[in-house]
């Protein structure tokens, strides 16, 4: 059956046609009248560009394959980097090597397990932080969920128990922090006092600079030169050497070299070279004895001329140059003042010349402690002998290149004095010396700089200061943690003003070595562990050579008549010096950089408190924003209170907002009590108060 035509539909197409004729148009040359050209105007004309463009499902499955590969690669490397650096970081920590690592061992288990609280703490925190419980603290009555009363208990316990304990400690420490602190500002200003009136000790007489002829020499006093020497290879020639050299009559002097070293290669080669000089003749210029030696005269209850040391090695490395830091403000203020002032300062075992008779009279060396030479400096000042200090007559030294050594010298220094306060303390209070040199000696010498100096430091700013960014309600001033540190830095450089480049790593290095020298009070204190084990610094003999060229070349400029003769006597040492400087480079191994696991430790505790601390200080942050807002809003509706059109559902609106905000301080809800208060007072009779 055919369909029937359509009559509506061709007529609506009709009239369609002819209204819109711009876009049909009829073909006129065309020869089939039926079909029609449709001319179809679109935006976009460039579609097939974009169909050529156009990926299709294959392409996108192989990119996106790709670049899953290359997550997957960036994965697999950082995942590989890691495993490394703790697989290097595993080889290069530091074993128990040390004669301090036995009783260091128990203080690293406490740093341990203080690390481990201290990062439960954290994750603790973070769990109430993204609850939102750092602005409104659950409390334990209100507590849905076991994970809110657990904080809201242990918010309990860290106010009531935890946080009083703490700021009395905290309080104890800032006290001993400060009178630390005033006895440094007052030896600055005794070192200003002593630059200012240029005082300076001075001798009755002078000796002559150059050679002595062999009929005059009855005004030089006989003078022995003790040389300590224990295992070192580095240095055995130059040291002897340096003795040798010294300008003073040969007949008025004796040289002892007293050889402690229990390796036989070290003692064969120490008697060779006292055997090489016993056949020589020596009268070289060093000035040494010439500048000490006079301060003697006319001064019979003198027993010790101390002089300075200088650093060759100074620049060495940053760790050279924050010993450099140290020392410097040691002679240069420490031992001045107390040179000038009191005569008494503690010897530092070379640079330093002795009246044989005060050390008969006090008993002579002993070995019943690490640190003999303040021994026997504080036995002689309590019988009654003075010291002077020389800043101006300076030794060259070496300073320890490697951290392992220095923190083997420090914990030597620093148990080694607690070992004779300990012992000599019934001593010091039996004295015949007065009350006032009696005070010097146990509250100044010992305790405050030997005791409370590395007790403080280690407390207050390793254990105190993280602990209190964990319980904050026990505080830390600002001018404590940050004001008082800076200004005692800065003065502690002034003696080095070469090194102000260098205050930061000098604040983190103090810190770091803190536990260091903590430990070493307390093992010196308790007798812990090897606490009076010798461990010799190791040196490298830098020093040693840099001083026979220097003299070599200040004794070419200036004796003209003696230049062969110093020559064939300092040639053949700095010759031996070269050799034995190929030879131990060619034996030592290639040393690579070593992690110290207590210091290590204490550097994640603090970086731990720090992560803490940022989400504290936003918490703060926030709440001190409201109490801005608070104070801003209050004024002006104390003001303007007819604009702003105040009533109780407005400040009702105001109070509820202020608590979805989230701040639940006391201080902010008794702000907005105050607030509330205000306005109702000032608007009486307009709304009652809520």
């Amino acid at each position: 059956m055919s369909r029937e035509p359509n009559y509506e539909f061709q007529e609506w197409w009709n009239k369609q046609r002819e209204k819109n004729h711009d876009f049909f148009t009829n073909d006129s040359n065309n020869a089939n009248k039926g079909f029609l050209t449709v001319e179809i105007r679109s935006l976009n004309p460039d579609l097939t560009t974009e169909k050529d463009r156009s990926r299709s499902a294959r392409q996108l499955s192989w990119i996106c394959l790709l670049r899953f590969q290359q997550l997957a690669n960036s994965l697999a490397w950082i995942t590989n980097s890691f495993l490394l650096l703790l697989r290097t970081a595993n080889r290069r920590i530091s074993a128990a090597d040390s004669p301090c690592d036995s009783s260091a061992s128990r203080l690293y288990r406490i740093i341990k397990f203080f690390l481990v609280l201290v990062v439960l703490l954290l994750c603790v925190e973070l769990v109430a932080y993204f609850k939102g419980w750092h602005f409104s603290p659950p409390s334990a009555a209100s507590a849905e969920a076991a994970v809110e009363l657990f904080y809201a208990l242990w918010l309990e316990i860290r106010a009531d128990y935890l946080a009083p304990p703490l700021q009395s400690l905290a309080n104890v420490c800032i006290v001993l922090f400060l009178i630390q602190s005033m006895d440094r500002v007052l030896l600055m200003l005794g070192c200003l006092w002593i630059k200012i009136r240029r005082i300076k000790p001075t001798a009755s007489m002078e000796y002559p600079m150059g050679r002595v002829e062999t009929g005059n020499v009855d005004d030089y006093p006989m003078v022995l030169v003790q040389i300590p020497m224990c295992n070192e290879k580095e240095v055995y020639q130059q040291s002897i050497a340096a003795v040798c050299i010294l300008d003073w009559p040969k007949e008025r002097m004796l040289v002892q070299v007293l050889d402690d070293s229990d390796e036989l290669d070290a003692q064969n080669l120490i008697q060779a070279e006292v055997q090489k000089w016993h056949q020589k003749d020596f009268q070289p210029a060093p000035d040494f004895l010439k500048k000490t030696i006079p301060h003697f005269k006319g001064n019979d209850d003198l027993a010790l001329v101390q002089a300075r040391w200088a650093f060759v090695n100074k620049d060495e490395n940053l760790l050279t140059r924050l010993q450099n830091i140290n020392l410097s403000f040691h002679f240069e203020v420490e031992q001045q003042v107390n040179g000038v002032f009191i005569n008494f300062f503690g010897f530092n075992g070379t640079a330093g010349v002795w009246r044989i008779k005060a050390l008969e009279d006090c008993g002579g060396w002993l070995e019943r402690t690490t640190v003999e030479d303040m021994d026997i400096a504080v036995r002689a000042h309590l019988c009654g002998w003075k010291f002077v200090y020389l800043n101006d007559v300076k030794c060259y030294c070496e300073l320890p290149e490697s951290y392992e050594a220095y923190k083997k010298q420090q914990y030597r220094w620093h148990s080694g004095p607690m070992q004779l306060f300990r012992l000599c303390f019934l001593d010091i209070l039996h004295s015949k010396v007065n009350k006032a040199k009696k005070a010097n000696l146990i509250f100044l010498f010992f305790l405050l700089r030997k005791l409370i100096l590395p007790f403080y430091s280690f407390t207050l700013f390793c254990i105190i200061l993280p602990l209190t960014i964990f319980l904050p309600e026990a505080e830390l001033p600002a001018w404590v943690v940050c004001y008082v540190p800076g200004i005692m830095s800065v003065l502690n450089i002034l003696p080095a003003p070469r090194s102000f480049p260098f205050i930061v790593p000098y604040l983190l290095f103090e810190n770091t070595m803190s536990v260091t020298k903590f430990n070493a009070m307390i093992s010196g204190l308790f007798r812990l562990g090897n606490s009076y084990e010798w461990i010799v610094t190791k040196k490298l003999g830098r020093s040693s050579e840099a001083d026979l060229v220097a003299f070599e070349n200040e004794s070419d400029s200036s004796v003209t008549e003696t230049t062969s003769f110093l020559r064939s006597s300092s040639d053949s040492g700095l010759e031996e010096l070269s050799k034995l400087e190929v030879t131990s480079r060619r034996s030592v191994k290639t040393k690579r950089n070593r992690l110290y696991r207590m210091e290590l430790t204490l550097a994640f505790i603090l970086l731990s408190a720090a992560g803490r601390s940022l989400l504290s200080a936003q918490g703060h942050y926030r709440c001190h924003l409201e109490s801005e807002l608070q104070v801003t809003l209050t004024q002006h509706l104390l003001t303007n209170n007819s604009n702003f059109g105040v009533t109780g559902s407005g400040l009702k609106q105001f109070s509820i907002g202020h608590s979805l905000y989230g701040c639940q301080n006391a201080n902010c809800e008794a702000t907005c009590h105050w607030l509330k208060y205000k306005v109702c007072t000032k608007q009486k009779g307009i709304f009652e108060e809520d």
